[in-house]
């Protein structure tokens, strides 16, 4: 064979060989992406108990924080009825309020709760010294509470009244509640605002109280 067909051949050869190189698969292995990882939801209680109300007896104790670990607060039953003065704005009751009014005058709002549970809620002194609690005042000594009540008859039910006058974040505050017993549960009837306003409406907080009866 000439020497000229063999150099075809080998050039042929050499040019098919950079072909195949030219079609090889090259593989890389890429990371993965990171797999994101959420947060744990923090738990929350339902019906919490609200911070402007007595302790309520036989409940669970509240976690750290207030709540109330899921735990369901039992409320009483619907069995007094009442007539609120004229002036007096009812607002929604709410899951835990029986009752609830906005009490105005002078350009300043009280707020009026009506609540009721099960039992003696832990008994007179404590729900006093909350309420006083949430005028930044001491709490009572048992020896203590009669000096700071007043009985008032309201038919066929019996109601403790207290006036504590103190402040909420540095302004005047007062606080007027009754406390009435009736049928194995405590109602608690609250009036609280500006200290002139829920003065002002101390004959009025009496007479409504009076209205207030069996159903």
């Amino acid at each position: 064979m000439s020497p000229r067909p063999l150099a075809c051949a080998a050039l042929l050869c050499l040019l098919l060989l950079a072909g195949c190189r030219d079609r090889e698969i090259t593989a890389y292995r890429a990371p993965k992406d990171p797999v994101a990882v959420m947060p744990p939801a923090a738990p929350t209680g339902a019906n919490d108990l609200p911070p402007d109300h007595p302790p309520v007896g036989g409940a669970a104790q509240p976690a750290p924080g207030g709540a109330m670990a899921g735990t369901a607060v039992p409320t009483g039953s619907d069995s007094l009825a009442w007539a609120a003065p004229a002036d007096w704005t009812a607002k929604p009751a709410g899951p835990m309020r029986k009752g609830s009014f906005a009490v105005k005058g002078g350009g300043a709002e009280a707020d009026l709760s009506i609540t009721a549970f099960p039992g003696d809620t832990g008994g007179l002194l404590a729900n006093l010294n909350r309420w006083r609690g949430q005028v930044s005042l001491p709490p009572l000594a048992e020896a203590q509470l009669g000096a700071s009540i007043e009985h008032l008859a309201l038919g066929p039910l019996q109601a403790e009244l207290v006036d504590f006058a103190g402040t909420v974040n540095g302004a005047p505050t007062r606080l007027l509640g009754a406390v009435v017993p009736h049928n194995g549960e405590t109602w608690f009837f609250k009036l609280m605002g500006p200290d002139a306003l829920v003065a002002a409406q101390k004959p009025a907080f009496r007479e409504f109280l009076r209205t207030v009866h069996p159903r």
